[in-house]
Parts: structure tokens; C-alpha cells; sequence
């Protein structure tokens, strides 16, 4: 905000490159914007950091299929086990740390942001994934 205040010609620009990103953008191309735009502190729906740490510790296994399957199994993992993570003890909130002792309410977010970051690493539609997940999740959930 700051720096939008001190340098809005060139925030101005980078905002712009980043209204212009979507879904049908190549890939490659979206990440040099986000990039950008993290470096200028704004906001981006995919964080390229942890692309490229996702995209630089894929295993050389049999194929890439194979790791796009691990990363569909991951969710799949996550939402079965909200419920159990819901039941938990320490999934109470705590007025004292404004919080939940066990940190639940980091959950929603981190799901989003990796989930995010490891159908980019393989070139897949992030919001598809991300409702066929809202689909395997338990009820009650």
C-alpha cells in the first residue's frame, strides 16, 4: 500500500498485468506475472515461490501422470480427514489466541494454496480440482 502510494506508475502496470492473467493464460506466462507481482507485494491467486519449489521436487518417477495422481490422492487425503479433524479436541476455538490451539483455522488456506501451486506444477484446471474436492469432502465435514 505503501509502495502504491509512493510509486503508482509503477504499481499501476503491474496491477494491470495481473487483472489481464486468465485461466486460458499459458502458464509460463502467468508465472512471470505473479512473480512480478509478489516481488511488488500484491496478492496472486497461485504463489509462484512454492510453484517452483513444488516444480523443482517432483520425483523422477515413472511418469509425470503418476505425480498428478499423488497430488489428486493428497486432497482426496484432506478431505477425508476434516471430520476427524473437526472432532478433534483441540479444534476449539480460544479466545485467548483468537485462534484454535491446533491452528484448524489455517486449513481452509493452505488447502487452497497448495492445492493452487500443485495443479499449476501440472497444468491443470485449479477450480475444477478444487470443487471435485468440495464433492469428496464427507458431509458434516
Amino acid at each position: 500500500q505503501v509502495f502504491s502510494h509512493h510509486c503508482p506508475f509503477l504499481m499501476g502496470p503491474i496491477e494491470c498485468l495481473t487483472d489481464v492473467v486468465t485461466p486460458d493464460t499459458d502458464i509460463q506466462v502467468t508465472l512471470s506475472i505473479f512473480e512480478l507481482a509478489s516481488a511488488a507485494g500484491i496478492p496472486c491467486e497461485v504463489d509462484p515461490a512454492l510453484v517452483a519449489v513444488l516444480a523443482g521436487s517432483k520425483t523422477d518417477g515413472p511418469s509425470p501422470e503418476e505425480d498428478y495422481k499423488v497430488a489428486c490422492l493428497l486432497l482426496v487425503f484432506v478431505a477425508v480427514s476434516l471430520p476427524l479433524l473437526a472432532s478433534d479436541p483441540a479444534s476449539v476455538y480460544n479466545t485467548e489466541m483468537d485462534g484454535y490451539n491446533n491452528n484448524i483455522h489455517c486449513l481452509a488456506k493452505a488447502i487452497i494454496h497448495v492445492s493452487a501451486a500443485l495443479f499449476t506444477v501440472h497444468n491443470k484446471n485449479i477450480e475444477a480440482h478444487l470443487k471435485e474436492f468440495l464433492l469428496v469432502r464427507p458431509a458434516g465435514g
